[in-house]
């Protein structure tokens, strides 16, 4: 077993867990950061290389296509040489995507630039998510659970509100938030091989994709947690797709911080979500969750069909919480009820199938636009994954009566 633990982390390496658990949070916070860079700069891009509203959503969905091929492909690796190699690994991918999008603006650099970002996200969602759990004794692995949902959600957060701040202050916005990205990465990197525990034997690497298998005895706790957390994706991949757009064509927001401040809004108050998960029962936060989902999109909706900034930022708030909830639930009934030897493929299948669930709305955003417009798309799949959080709430509902 090539699991972190607190107690290797003192003996081989002398150092505190402490700084271990600084050091992999870090470096997940920076490459999740990375991935979201762009979000806040597509209509500059939209400009410079005439992005369509397909276009977003097509780049969009190659960026998934990366994590959930990194997730399939390297989802287990971590279990078999250790979760250090891979967090290195996933830090050197998105470093390469921020040189790639240093490099001049062209849609086919853009496109390799967005899918080696994916596979940067997909590697370091899994691994880290279980490196972050291991590394906590086994009465607190709730924290551990919580930590890594924040710093998973927060770089995503961040990466769009520094972009888009970034774009607002300086004259070159399309470089410096690669730039400091690439920076950040390297310090990262050095974190990581300063502090975070080596494996125990020497790593070899052997790309042996499986299926990523689920433990029976988490089956059906697996198969809600996909649908709680898969849908409060959902719906931020609506919110994704239309909000810049949204704010530069139809309010005729110039500031591309606004754009980033709508879902780092999101991503802010998923950790709050969180800190009210650990007041709740499990299935409580679920439910609850779920159900907070139907009146954020709702709210989306509003925003969309009035033309009206308050509700968009409403609906980002609202989801947010609700998003923060099913998260915390859902990883409390996977991934921190599996032994450590399991933890990364567990975690890699579990986001695997959420991040299918946020891309698919957010390319039907695209696509339906080009046969209506951008308000419509996002009103008619704002309703579709509104129904979606309704029928997840009833299905457990159903279930705890039944039990």
């Amino acid at each position: 077993m090539h699991a972190f633990s607190p107690a290797a982390s003192t003996t081989r390496a002398g150092r505190s867990p402490a700084l271990a658990i600084g050091a992999t949070a870090f470096a997940f916070l920076v490459t999740m950061m990375g991935t979201t860079l762009p979000t806040p700069l597509y209509s500059i891009y939209a400009q410079e290389l005439a992005f369509s509203p397909l276009t977003v959503t097509i780049l969009f969905a190659v960026y998934a296509v990366g994590v959930v091929a990194a997730l399939a492909v390297f989802g287990r690796l971590s279990d078999d040489v250790g979760r250090r190699p891979v967090l290195f690994f996933a830090v050197a991918l998105a470093a390469v995507s921020a040189v790639l999008f240093l490099l001049p603006s062209t849609l086919p650099v853009f496109v390799v630039a967005r899918v080696i970002s994916g596979l940067s996200a997909g590697l370091m969602t899994g691994t880290g998510t279980a490196a972050v759990i291991d590394l906590f004794p086994p009465d607190r692995k709730a924290v551990g659970g919580m930590l890594a949902v924040a710093v998973n959600t927060g770089g995503l957060g961040l990466g769009t509100l520094s972009a888009g701040v970034i774009a607002d202050v300086t004259s070159s916005p399309l470089t410096i938030p690669y730039a400091v990205n690439l920076a950040l990465a390297a310090v990262a990197a050095a974190g990581l091989w300063i502090f975070a525990p080596a494996p125990a034997t020497r790593p070899t690497w052997r790309i042996r994709p499986r299926r990523m298998q689920v433990p029976a005895s988490i089956r059906g706790a697996f198969v809600t947690a996909v649908l709680a957390a898969g849908t409060a994706f959902a719906v931020t991949g609506v919110l994704t797709a239309v909000s810049a757009l949204f704010l530069t064509r139809y309010l005729g927001t110039t500031s591309h911080s606004m754009a980033g401040l709508v879902v780092f809004l999101t991503f802010l108050f998923m950790a709050a979500g969180q800190l009210l998960a650990r007041r709740m029962s499990t299935a409580t936060a679920m439910l609850a969750g779920c159900l907070g989902l139907v009146p954020a999109a709702g709210l989306l909706a509003l925003a969309l069909a009035t033309t009206v900034l308050a509700p968009l930022l409403a609906s980002a708030v609202v989801l947010g919480v609700a998003g923060g909830l099913c998260l915390n639930a859902s990883l409390a009934t996977t991934v921190e009820r599996v032994e450590p030897q399991l933890r990364g493929g567990v975690s890699s299948a579990f986001f695997a199938r959420i991040y299918v669930m946020l891309a698919v709305p957010a390319v039907g955003v695209g696509v339906l636009a080009r046969f209506t417009d951008l308000r419509a798309a996002g009103i008619v799949f704002s309703a579709l994954v509104a129904a979606l959080g309704a029928g997840v709430a009833v299905a457990q509902l159903i279930a705890r009566r039944r039990a």
